[in-house]
């Protein structure tokens, strides 16, 4: 009996996805549940499982297309895989109705399978330490290490029409390569053009003592770990005393829609994580409702799940307040952008002591900078300064804030 594998129905915000890579190739045995390719969208990377156990018959849409929901990928051939019988048996025949890469090449990632060309490896002499055998990056390059393999040659350097050109020992080597942008890549693009285009945005900044903060997180740090299981992170404190500045303030916690402004009675924090996709903000949903450990553990489990590519569509959606911590790279200080519709975003810097003047005295304290980036359109700078004046004092007097121990 045969099966059909088709695109998954795609959330209402989702148009299409890009076929990322295949991880069976048309032949091979597959399980049910197993996943047979990964499609990538704006948001996530979605994974289409096997529908039952049985044989991959035949592959439809091949790597680097575009599909949208319910669009017929592969056909499944339900059962065991036939044996081979040397002279007459048969595996079954690939019939595509497009151009399918082949099989060792289906198992390959599109960044693996670049490396892979460019030094001229057989994919067959390198150890595969990924699911189900597969081969990645990380494998190519500790191949590399231990081979003396041939490097890639550059591409020709292209003519410099210049009166003086450059040396030949300077131009040696120069080459250059073009990618597509991934479609996280793209989506990322387009809302930052969005937000520049459509709103009003202007950036106030203030500075903030951390040492009571430190001080609680020393004093409570193995208590709190041993107790929840996480560690009692900055990140906490700030989404508590963003909180408590947008009860203040409520324009900071709203969003423009045409003429109206929308203001919610909520809190759902967006919390900015990095991965090697791009940055993607999935949302701590009733942060204001949270306890410090629930907020740690959210954080950790968001940021872990991001970066294997893992979080789902409701998770990256909404949101009424993003916080962003670019101190983690060691920024000093940033202008944030917003994120659409959201009319505000707090920006986290790196902590650095500094001297500071308190009561008449030269003191060393850690300091932090913080910026809030906002919609001028909704909030006025009285709203967006105070609002920061208000984060500044919950997190300089952090006795206001109540940690649940």
């Amino acid at each position: 009996m045969t099966i059909e594998v088709k695109v998954p129905q795609l959330p209402e915000s989702v148009a299409d996805a890009t076929l990322v890579a295949w991880h069976k190739a048309p032949g091979d045995t597959v399980s049910r549940d197993e996943n047979l390719v990964d499609l990538e969208t704006d948001k996530v990377v979605l994974e289409v499982p096997a529908p039952t156990d049985g044989v991959l018959k035949e592959i439809r849409i091949g790597d680097g297309a575009t599909v949208t929901g319910g669009e017929l990928l592969a056909i499944l051939e339900e059962g065991k895989a036939p044996a081979a019988t040397g002279n007459g048996g048969t595996q079954p025949e690939p019939v595509s109705t497009a151009e399918s890469p082949p099989a060792g090449a289906l198992k390959l990632s599109p960044s693996v399978r670049r490396v892979i060309e460019e030094h001229g490896i057989d994919p067959g002499q390198v150890a595969g330490t990924g699911k189900d055998g597969r081969i990645t990056k990380t494998d190519v390059m500790e191949y590399l290490k231990g081979r003396d393999l041939p490097q890639p040659q550059p591409a020709p350097p292209r003519p410099v029409t210049t009166p003086s050109p450059l040396p030949e020992s300077a131009s040696a080597g120069r080459h250059e390569k073009r990618v597509p942008m991934t479609r996280l890549r793209a989506r990322i693009a387009e809302r930052m053009v969005e937000a520049k285009r459509t709103a009003a945005m202007l950036t106030s900044f203030n500075e903030v003592d951390l040492q009571e903060v430190m001080q609680i997180r020393r004093r409570y740090r193995d208590q709190f770990e041993k107790e929840y299981g996480t560690r009692l992170g900055y990140m906490s404190f700030f989404i508590k005393a963003s909180i408590e500045a947008l009860r203040k303030f409520p324009a900071v916690n709203a969003s423009v829609e045409a003429d109206d402004i929308i203001y919610h009675d909520y809190h759902d924090i967006g919390i900015a994580v990095s991965t090697p996709r791009g940055l993607v903000v999935p949302v701590l949903r009733d942060a204001d409702l949270k306890s410090f450990a629930e907020v740690e553990l959210a954080i950790v489990d968001y940021a872990t799940r991001a970066r294997d590519g893992n979080l789902t569509i409701a998770e990256l959606t909404g949101g009424t307040f993003t916080i962003t911590n670019g101190g983690v790279f060691g920024s000093l200080m940033s202008t944030p952008i917003l994120n659409p519709p959201q009319s505000a975003i707090l920006g986290m810097h790196k902590i650095q002591e500094r001297p500071v003047v308190l009561d008449g005295e030269v003191v060393v304290r850690p300091m932090m900078y913080i910026a809030l980036t906002y919609d001028h359109r909704i909030i006025d700078g009285r709203e967006a300064v105070l609002f920061l004046v208000t984060v500044k004092e919950m997190l300089e007097d952090p006795a206001r804030l109540l940690i649940q121990l």
